[in-house]
């Protein structure tokens, strides 16, 4: 089996005179699990096109385990679920998954997938009186109906109640042990940082950064200082501490964003301010995907 799972190399898709992909080069691996994050128009929905074979390179090259995407797929080696297509009407869930299962070159038992996904007991149900929760875990079970080796997955817990995730984020982790590479594009960058492997940030077309979680936060450069004052302090006199990147003041707690948070606590203390509760910690990968994406921006206008 190839090492690699997925190889995009400088790729390129634009519509008319936007470029929605930019010269993208990445590979994934098998068992990765990797998150794809971008701001609204960062060009994730045309990756993942591209990678399931929906849309055609303008330039440059997308190979699945070796082939072509449509290769790959036919050979039952990819899966996917996306936000687009609905469901078919006056079908049942159960009648859905055993089409998929039908189809699928690589097959798994139609009980199975509805144990997997959480639906047996909604399996008689019509496709169409479902819940959006309950719609998502339908689009999941016809997405794993088969044994590949890529799961692909837009936005796949949107509408889910939390518990209902956790069990979703257990299965692709049993997915990912398995061998298998998951890649999903999200907006709850908390589902992010506490199941990618990895995590890709795009930014108009472009491969802004790629690493762990943890990386992506140093990468941001920014550390969170918070503290309590018992004697309020100007903002003004605060907004002047050096390398500050972003300041809130919310009755006596202080939040301070900063380049060198040793050198803006020193700096405070010169004030002659003296703080409560200090803490001081990196940002979550919330707030450094905004800080990554932020800086690029004013990089680049």
């Amino acid at each position: 089996m190839t090492t690699t799972a997925v190889v995009f190399d400088q790729v390129s898709k634009a519509y008319g005179e936007v470029r929605a992909v930019d010269g993208l080069s990445l590979e994934l691996h098998p068992g990765e699990t990797v998150a794809l994050l971008g701001p609204n128009g960062a060009g994730k929905s045309t990756t993942l096109d591209l990678l399931l074979g929906l849309k055609q390179a303008d330039h440059g090259s997308v190979r699945l385990f070796g082939t072509s995407p449509r290769e790959a797929i036919v050979g039952g080696r990819v899966d996917a679920m996306l936000q687009s297509g609905g469901l078919m009407d006056e079908v049942t869930v159960a009648e859905l998954v055993r089409l998929a299962c039908a189809l699928h070159p690589r097959p798994h038992r139609p009980a199975d997938v509805l144990a997997r996904a959480g639906i047996t007991q909604i399996a008689d149900r019509k496709a169409d009186k479902l819940s959006g929760g309950q719609a998502q875990r339908v689009r999941f079970a016809l997405a794993t109906a088969g044994d590949s080796d890529l799961i692909v997955l837009d936005e796949p817990t949107t509408g889910m109640d939390v518990t209902t995730r956790q069990g979703f984020w257990a299965t692709m982790r049993e997915q990912a042990e398995q061998g298998r590479t998951v890649l999903f594009a999200t907006h709850y960058l908390e589902e992010a940082d506490a199941i990618a492997d990895r995590v890709l940030v795009l930014h108009r077309g472009r491969l802004l950064a790629d690493g762990t979680a943890a990386e992506i936060k140093a990468k941001a450069g920014v550390r969170r200082i918070s503290f309590d004052l018992e004697v309020p302090v100007d903002e003004t006199t605060l907004r002047g501490l050096p390398f500050l990147t972003g300041l809130t003041v919310s009755g006596p707690t202080v939040r301070i964003q900063s380049t060198d948070a040793d050198a803006t606590v020193h700096a405070l203390y010169g004030l002659g301010v003296y703080p409560r509760n200090l803490e001081v910690a990196g940002l979550g990968l919330e707030q450094a995907f905004v800080a990554i994406t932020a800086a690029e921006e004013a990089r680049t206008s």
